[in-house]
């Protein structure tokens, strides 16, 4: 009896000294601005209709390219392992609950002896052990909140993966459109020159110009020529990496000539902050300082005693001596250990636990700012390279202009100098280039707007 009641009383003073948090379910911190601005994201209504929540096939309608996004999402094998990791995760968590249950253990056994030459006596034990922690200190109930954290992160991570790869993709496909077209302006414009340079001998002949402008003008169309094979370098570079976000060998892919890709400005103007809930990103790492928060309360359980309850039944023949036939047997047992050298240890964990938990807060608040650096940068992006084409397009029209004027008062003999011509001519194909760049800068601008936002999930 008077070991019954100190158990007890071990028992009380512990759960007295456990009541600091343990079992405490992890919150936002309240302390910190940056994450406050988190949790307002996270207590306002999101609106469906907006950038982060459309489907990436609302928001890249060409057929070609919605193609190649969904091929991508079947094979990619990053996806993939992103998916393995939640299963994993899954199953942790399924271990983690089935602490909550007994372990059942059937062990049956038998031996024989005999001494002094006396016949073999035989003796065996059929026993059924059950073993049950009982969670009083909650060391399995943060095992399990972690694991449940561990999950949810794992599928964080998971919806991150494929946004990276679908706005990836998005990205290497209008960069193919981009080097397509740079391409066939400049295969456009070595034509012309070609046919300038004929023109260019016919007027020597005629002894309108001098055989320095014939020169110059093949000295321009050769150098145009030389930019042809960098471009089709790139565009086979660029075939390649699609190829292998579509996991697959090398190959040409037909992409779209269409350069008509935008979104409305109600969804790229002014994203505010609450927004960044919604990316991936950001849920995964609070979800990764939640799990170091039930880490931390796993750790501080250590300190406290193991409540073991114990039983064992099943059919021997050894009841202190040998007996036949066998009978029944049971027995129940309980056991309260409490550490008390491996305190340092504990201490040592404990610490470690809270130093992992600080990392992840700060990698949390990292990621929020992060997110807002990253939106924020795709909508100067956006907004400076659609003021910037505005502009070049202007010069284009303008350098249009030029050429044929200059090129008109050369053919009549005018005051005007092949140098002129070369000039306007050059200068209208480095503007029509620009403006190309321009278009590409704008569209992946949008890309990486919607993919900072949180979208295609």
């Amino acid at each position: 009896m008077m070991k019954k009641t100190n158990i007890l009383a071990v028992v009380a003073l512990s759960l007295a000294m456990g009541g600091c948090g343990i079992y405490k379910k992890y919150e936002l911190p309240t302390d910190n601005a940056v994450i406050n601005d988190y949790r307002t994201a996270l207590s306002e209504t999101p609106d469906s209709t907006s950038l982060p929540y459309l489907g990436w096939r609302q928001v890249f309608t060409d057929p070609q390219l919605q193609t190649l996004i969904q091929t991508a999402i079947d094979n990619n094998k990053d996806l993939y392992n992103a998916a393995l990791n939640v299963d994993i995760a899954a199953a942790q968590l399924k271990g983690a609950k089935l602490s909550y249950f007994p372990a059942v253990s059937f062990a049956p056994n038998g031996a024989g002896a005999s001494y002094g030459g006396a016949n073999m006596n035989w003796s065996y034990t059929i026993p059924v052990s059950v073993s049950w922690e009982v969670d009083i200190f909650g060391k399995i109930l943060n095992r399990k909140r972690g694991a449940q954290m561990s999950l949810e992160q794992a599928r964080d991570s998971r919806d991150m993966a494929q946004s990276r790869l679908v706005c990836g993709v998005a990205s290497t496909y209008y960069a193919l459109v981009m080097l397509n077209q740079q391409l066939a302006l400049t295969q456009r414009t070595s034509e012309i020159w070609k046919e300038q340079v004929e023109s260019m001998k016919l007027m020597k002949d005629a002894g309108m110009v001098t055989e320095a402008a014939v020169v110059q003008s093949e000295a321009n169309y050769y150098n145009i020529l030389s930019t042809i094979p960098d471009l089709e370098e790139s565009i086979h570079s660029t075939q390649n990496a699609l190829s292998l976000l579509l996991n697959t060998y090398p190959q040409k892919w037909q992409v779209t000539s269409d350069l008509d890709f935008s979104l409305p400005d109600s969804l790229i103007e002014g994203l505010p902050v609450t927004y960044l809930a919604a990316r991936p990103d950001v849920r995964a790492a609070e979800r990764g300082f939640a799990a170091a928060y039930y880490a931390t309360n796993q750790a501080r359980a250590n300190f406290y005693p193991n409540l073991v309850i114990s039983s064992q039944g099943g059919f021997t023949n050894l009841m202190g001596a040998i007996v036949n036939p066998g009978k029944w047997f049971i027995q129940l047992a309980g056991q309260l250990t409490a550490p008390i050298f491996s305190r340092g240890q504990n201490i040592a964990t404990l610490e470690a636990a809270k130093a992992s938990q600080q990392i992840a807060l700060n990698n949390f608040q990292y990621s929020i700012l992060n997110a807002a650096g990253e939106v924020s940068d795709a909508l100067i992006k956006y907004k400076k390279n659609h003021e910037k084409r505005l502009q070049v397009e202007k010069q284009v029209e303008a350098l249009e202009k030029s050429v044929e004027y200059t090129e008109e008062l050369l053919s009549f003999g005018q005051s005007t100098t092949y140098l002129e011509v070369l000039t306007a001519r050059s200068g209208l194909l480095q503007a029509q280039l620009t403006s190309l760049a321009c278009w590409h800068n704008k569209v992946t601008a949008i890309i990486e707007l919607y993919q900072a936002a949180g979208g295609g999930r």
